[in-house]
């Protein structure tokens, strides 16, 4: 989200009557209250404790508040012959980090991730695609439709434990099983499919880390970012296009989002490296930055329309943002300031440009710059490692 403080003509006070989300750091409508002094004055009428965890806040506010916003890259083409490999982890450390985000790969895929929000800006779920899914979209949306009938086939089994049903590992093996076939079905679709023989051993790790870890059975921002990176090779290889990109996103991660809600909720997978109520959600964050793109320019709903619940009921199913925030509701108890303090936080803000261009900000800083998130991440030769 842009800052206003930013600009040369802006001095040190400007923000003084202007308060900013703290989550994201755009201004807020809502003004400041005046704080409460212990000394002078009673006690608040509803008084709430300090939330915890605290200490998974987010500390790099300004940092964020004052980074430019990721702007769309074109996805630099892999042409053959191909050499792939199997991918490898390679970020141990915060400079491996800043090496990641100073190579080619590191700004394209974060770049990727910009130029896919900025393909459905004013576009519901149930809007028609610009054009009709390519024959690869096509084989994407099968792949998440098997996966999705494998999970009525492979019912919980009885687990007396709040989180991790064992049997979440029985549909990981299967889909460990049927992963190269499926991705064969999207390399087939490719102009010339014998460029891309063999391309299966770099592609299905990264498919295989998209849907949680089978013996922790978690699932994090950083399994749905190896989708993401899934994505980001497959564009590479010239199999998805940046036409495809609107189906990418309002076919292929809306079923994929739709699945993942599914595994969660039957498997009871536990939250990844969750930063408890200083997450989004405990899961996802892709989901946020599609759908506040969605409804960029939006008539009627703003950010604060996300306390209505009536909103929420009606629109839900197709703005991905208001599902998100729909799901929150419904399976955290208590008032939504206290379980989701950063989503109200953000519901402040005026518009939803400012929302969308502040939670890229927020994914680079809070997910890709992250070493317990970035560790697990994959290099192979489609997104290489730069030593």
């Amino acid at each position: 989200m842009s800052n206003p403080g930013s600009s040369p003509a802006s001095g040190p006070h400007d923000h003084e009557h202007t308060p900013l989300c703290r989550s994201c750091g755009a201004p807020t409508t809502a003004p400041t209250p005046a704080p409460w002094s212990g000394t002078t004055d009673s006690p608040p009428p509803a008084y709430r404790p300090i939330r915890l965890p605290a200490i998974n806040a987010p500390t790099n506010t300004a940092a964020i508040v004052l980074s430019p916003v990721p702007q769309p890259l074109p996805v630099p083409p892999a042409t053959p012959p191909h050499a792939f490999q199997v991918p490898a982890k390679r970020i141990a450390s915060p400079d491996d980090i800043a090496r990641f985000h100073a190579s080619v790969h590191g700004r394209h895929f974060l770049g990727f991730v910009a130029a896919l929000s900025a393909s459905i800006h004013g576009r519901k779920l149930s809007d028609p695609l610009p054009s009709p899914p390519s024959p690869a979209v096509a084989a994407l949306l099968d792949l998440v439709w098997a996966l999705a009938a494998l999970v009525e086939s492979i019912p919980p089994l009885p687990h007396s434990s709040r989180y991790g049903n064992p049997a979440f590992r029985l549909w990981h093996e299967k889909l460990t099983d049927s992963a190269s076939e499926l991705i064969s079905r999207i390399t087939a679709t490719a102009s010339s499919p014998a460029d891309l023989a063999g391309a299966e051993v770099e592609l299905a790790p990264y498919l295989l880390d998209s849907f949680g870890n089978a013996t922790r059975i978690d699932y994090g921002t950083g399994h749905e970012t190896n989708f993401a990176a899934f994505l980001y090779c497959l564009a590479r290889l010239g199999l998805i296009t940046e036409a495809d990109y609107p189906a990418v996103v309002l076919r292929v991660f809306s079923a994929y989002l739709d699945l993942m809600r599914t595994l969660q909720d039957t498997y009871q997978l536990e939250p990844a490296g969750s930063h408890g109520v200083w997450g989004l959600d405990d899961y996802h964050f892709l989901p946020f930055i599609f759908g506040s793109a969605q409804l960029i320019d939006h008539k009627y709903m703003k950010p604060k329309s996300i306390h209505n619940p009536d909103i929420l009921e009606n629109f839900s199913k197709e703005y991905m943002y208001l599902a998100c925030v729909a799901y929150v509701k419904k399976v955290k108890k208590g008032p939504f300031v206290e379980h989701s303090p950063m989503l109200d936080d953000i519901s402040g803000v005026a518009n939803w440009k400012k929302v969308n261009s502040g939670l890229l900000k927020m994914y680079k800083a809070e997910v890709l710059e992250k070493v317990p998130i970035m560790q697990h991440f994959l290099f192979g030769s489609l997104i290489k490692w730069e030593d």
